[in-house]
């Protein structure tokens, strides 16, 4: 098995943001599952009320439930 040497503050940003990022990604799934169920009726009626949302996503995060 090799080793790579690593200085401790880069190991500390590395781990920083991985963290953060599985924090994020476990928040969004959380998140989700609060999220209350909607009928299709329902979303038809959303939808012709307020028109469907645009495409153009601010921010796309990919959530496994």
């Amino acid at each position: 098995m090799s080793t790579i040497a690593m200085p401790k503050k880069e190991l500390e940003t590395v781990v920083k943001e991985s963290v953060r990022e599985v924090l994020t990604q476990e928040l969004m799934k959380f998140r989700a599952l609060l999220l209350p169920l909607v009928s299709e009726k329902e979303q038809k009626d959303i939808e012709r009320l307020y028109n469907k949302p645009s495409r153009k996503a601010a921010r796309t995060v990919e959530v496994e439930i």
